[in-house]
């Protein structure tokens, strides 16, 4: 994946993984009001991969976006 701007328009694939920038253009919150409904089991939370990577599972994003109050994060 190239660091350039991706196109907000580009809806988020339906599987597979993406970093916080691939799905950022579609939350409609800030990243850092993202990781804290994480942290209480309400919104997806972050696939470490390497110590400075970490993605998000598309599914759990969809599922998130389709009802952000409803949703609990799967344990």
């Amino acid at each position: 994946m190239s660091h350039s701007k991706l196109d907000p328009n580009t809806p988020i694939p339906l599987t597979g993984k993406s970093r916080w920038a691939r799905i950022a253009p579609h939350i409609p919150v800030s990243r850092e009001v993202f990781r804290k409904l994480g942290d209480k089991g309400r919104a997806p939370l972050p696939i470490r991969l390497t110590l400075r990577c970490s993605v998000f599972d598309n599914a759990e994003i969809h599922r998130w976006l389709a009802d952000p109050a409803k949703y609990r994060a799967k344990k």
